[in-house]
């Protein structure tokens, strides 16, 4: 447990950190930072020593929060506090402890692991409870400390230090935010070996099953994303509702840069949120083109085998005639009948091929269904008197026409 005092300057107006009490100076707020591993098998004498700094007693019910690893992202106010419970994504840079507890382990979404972290929050109190190498919090006290290093005078100089302590949660809930929008860049690159493998056509894809546990990742993603907005919300809502009885305009002033430093932080999960969906709209698009593809193949097959069976067909049927047991056929017995038959064969598949080609189901271009389809547009009115269109009909119909108006 460490104890870090922000107090304000009675003299040059700024705020200034300090590890022990100043008497001379007002104090703004206090932050507690604890460790999860101080609160298991100790919580008794925790809750004392939490007692003895900030005079809070913590509801029962908030002890098993702060002690459940499992908790999801919650809001909760009583009278005496707030409690804010916000999971952070534990990166490769975090040297968190893990127990050999089954029930104690952290939660796992496909290789993303993340723990709670909670705030107890009052106008003066910040009470932080955090696992061991948490490397976001500790890399802002190591900040801290090295600020504390300079004069009183100097300390607010580099960059504005927190004034109250939701300025400081959202300072850090800030930080572990930005490792949801890291996730950006790994998750594109899962999206992009999936449509790979999807869309590649050497070789048939077997792998539904990890495919399926890949969708169900982004999908405990957003509903991770969407628990913590509304706790976010919630948070804005108690600011809101619950922060009008500061009445000096310093303070009035401070909760609007809350609000606005909350509403950024909530478009920062917002657009991990829309990002994640669109990854998922991804991967279900290439799901549909791997469909089709396959379709597409399949009737590729179908068209080829038809073909092929429209081709032997008439070939089929003059063998078929030939075959048949009748004491005298025509070409029998001429001593080039056989070698006429296969002439007759020939020229049928050669007659059918060209068709077929005239009709762009052989040999189709890029531009083939354009072709088609235009063709279809041009044969849609099937004219049933085509005989009539021919040249010598033509003369006799228009003799006949002139032999009538005579009469």
């Amino acid at each position: 447990m460490q104890l870090y005092y922000f107090y304000r300057h009675n003299r040059e107006n700024t705020i200034f950190i300090s590890a022990e009490e100043q008497p001379d100076h007002p104090l703004e707020f206090l932050w507690v930072d604890s460790l999860r591993q101080d609160l298991v098998n100790h919580a008794e004498s925790w809750q004392n020593n939490i007692y003895e700094h900030t005079g809070l007693v913590l509801n029962e019910f908030h002890m098993q929060d702060l002690l459940n690893i499992e908790h999801p992202c919650a809001f909760d106010t009583v009278e005496e506090y707030d409690l804010l419970i916000f999971r952070k994504l534990i990166s490769p840079d975090d040297q968190i402890y893990e127990s050999g507890n089954v029930s104690d382990s952290h939660e796992n979404i496909f290789g993303l692991t993340t723990t709670p972290m909670s705030f107890i929050l009052t106008p003066n109190i910040l009470v932080s409870v955090r696992e061991q190498g948490n490397m976001t919090v500790e890399s802002y006290i190591q900040r801290i400390q090295l600020i504390m290093e300079r004069t009183i005078t100097e300390q607010n100089k580099p960059r504005k230090l927190p004034t109250t302590p939701a300025d400081l949660s959202l300072r850090l809930l800030n930080s572990m935010i930005d490792g949801y929008l890291n996730l950006r860049t790994p998750l594109t690159r899962r999206v992009e070996h999936w449509q790979q493998q999807l869309l590649q056509g050497n070789r048939r894809f077997k792998q539904w099953h990890q495919l399926f546990h890949e969708d169900m990742a982004f999908q405990q993603i957003e509903n991770l994303c969407e628990e913590q907005i509304e706790t976010l919300q919630e948070f804005r809502d108690e600011l809101v509702d619950n922060y009008h009885h500061v009445v000096t305009k310093q303070k009035h002033k401070t909760q609007d840069i809350l609000l606005v430093r909350l509403n950024d932080l909530m478009s920062h999960i917002e657009r991990v949120q829309k990002h994640t969906l669109r990854l998922r709209n991804a991967i279900q698009s290439a799901i549909d083109l791997h469909f089709s593809a396959i379709a597409n193949q399949t009737n590729e097959n179908m068209r080829i085998l038809a073909i092929i069976t429209a081709i032997f067909a008439p070939l089929t049927l003059l063998t078929g005639v030939y075959g048949m047991n009748f004491e005298f056929i025509p070409g029998l017995k001429s001593p080039i009948g056989f070698w006429i038959m296969l002439g007759v064969m020939l020229m049928s598949t050669i007659l059918l091929l060209y068709y077929f080609y005239q009709q762009h189901l052989v040999g189709r271009g890029e531009r083939s269904v354009i072709d088609l389809l235009a063709q279809q547009h041009k044969q849609r009115n099937v004219n049933i008197l085509w005989f009539l269109d021919y040249e010598p009909i033509k003369q006799t119909l228009k003799e006949v026409e002139k032999m009538t108006k005579l009469k």
